[in-house]
């Protein structure tokens, strides 16, 4: 037998061994999968990223201090249950500690309410273009999720109780919302909350409304922090700069809350980001700082996008939904052109919001640099 001969035959017995053997098999988790925004592409040099609605300014310098300071202590656990945060935010909103949860990020928030009200075979109701990691974390855990339509790429409460059977569980809303920018007036989140049967939960996920000034708005802390069936989320990702470290929280009635406690990770915030959301809470100027900076532009930027035909939702947070259908090239070239000066947006793709992109309001540079770039792109 040749060399080459008896290597065939070697490596097909290896081929039948691995086919044959009894390996582990994880289930068949039929749910999609998250797509963040592109931080590089076609290998960029020094991109602006305008993908992923990160704060423009960056983290208060208070809270970058302590994470300098607390490089020597990483080898300790953190706090279990975030005592020292949750008492600095009860402090600033005016609410009860024992009623607030922290965890990785508002993600971990929402796993865990799933995780905590839903069996195989219930409902959760989003809304058609609402935030995505909602509908994962509710078919994650078995639910079946309905999608309630929107009016003009905003929440109706009309359509959200139409989908609402003996089934339902939990209603997720963000408000203001990712990607479309678009609310629900205070009036209607009242309604919304009125009309659906006291038995289903509430989510209101408050992670944008720092930004928004409308007299008609209100968030869901303001609205709802006495209510025993709603659900409050909010992050310290957007206005406090702080997406890298994974920091999030949550306010619901103390039964909700103590129940969640039961299944909730020891030590899921790590201690350096307990240190910097202290800090970052604390450091009102760089807030309001953030919030200015993010109202002058989102005024000026609107105003350029009318003027090139660019349709888009009214300021409401740190970014712009962008549909490109009265201009004269669509919003693949757009992207790509725009990533030719070095700008990258991100594509609605996973929402299924057509002929769109998400722009994403950066520092004066970016945005200068945006406006420019688009005036000559759609000229």
């Amino acid at each position: 037998m040749h060399h080459k001969d008896s290597y065939v035959v070697f490596t097909s017995k290896i081929y039948i061994l691995i086919k044959t053997m009894n390996l582990p098999k994880p289930r068949n988790i039929n749910v999609e999968r998250y797509v963040g925004g592109l931080s590089n592409l076609k290998n960029i040099e020094n991109p602006i990223k305008l993908s992923a609605n990160e704060s423009a300014l960056g983290a208060s310098p208070k809270a970058i201090k302590v994470f300098e300071e607390g490089k020597n202590q990483i080898f300790k656990y953190p706090e279990s249950d975030s005592n020292s945060l949750r008492d600095e935010i009860a402090k600033k909103f005016n609410i009860k500690s024992n009623r607030i949860i922290c965890g990785a990020g508002s993600d971990q928030i929402f796993d865990l309410i799933c995780k905590l009200f839903l069996e195989p075979n219930d409902e959760v109701i989003v809304t058609q273009y609402g935030f995505i990691m909602h509908r994962i974390y509710a078919s994650l855990a078995g639910a079946k999720v309905l999608f309630a339509k929107e009016k003009n790429y905003t929440a109706s409460v009309s359509e959200i109780l139409k989908m609402v059977s003996s089934k339902t569980k939990i209603v997720f809303i963000a408000n203001p919302n990712n990607p479309t920018g678009t609310y629900l007036s205070k009036s209607e989140m009242l309604d919304l909350r009125e009309k659906l049967s006291g038995d289903i939960l509430l989510v209101v996920d408050d992670a944008y409304f720092e930004f928004i000034i409308k007299d008609d708005f209100a968030s869901g802390l303001d609205l709802f922090k006495n209510k025993p069936n709603v659900f409050i989320t909010r992050t310290f990702s957007k206005i406090y700069g702080l997406a890298g470290l994974r920091i999030g929280w949550g306010y619901s009635s103390k039964e909700i809350i103590e129940a969640m406690y039961k299944i909730k990770p020891p030590f899921n915030v790590n201690r350096i980001a307990l240190a910097a959301s202290i800090e970052a809470l604390k450091d009102n100027e760089w807030t309001n700082m953030a919030i200015e900076h993010n109202t002058l532009w989102a005024k000026k930027i609107f105003l350029i996008l009318e003027q090139n035909k660019i349709i888009t939702n009214k300021p409401t947070a740190n970014f712009f939904l962008m549909n490109f259908d009265k201009t004269k090239i669509n919003s693949d070239k757009v992207f790509e052109k725009l990533a030719d000066k070095g700008l990258i947006l991100r594509k609605m793709d996973q929402y299924k919001i057509q002929n769109s992109l998400r722009l994403t309001i950066g520092d004066d540079q970016a945005n200068e640099h945006f406006v420019e770039s688009i005036k000559s792109i759609l000229k």
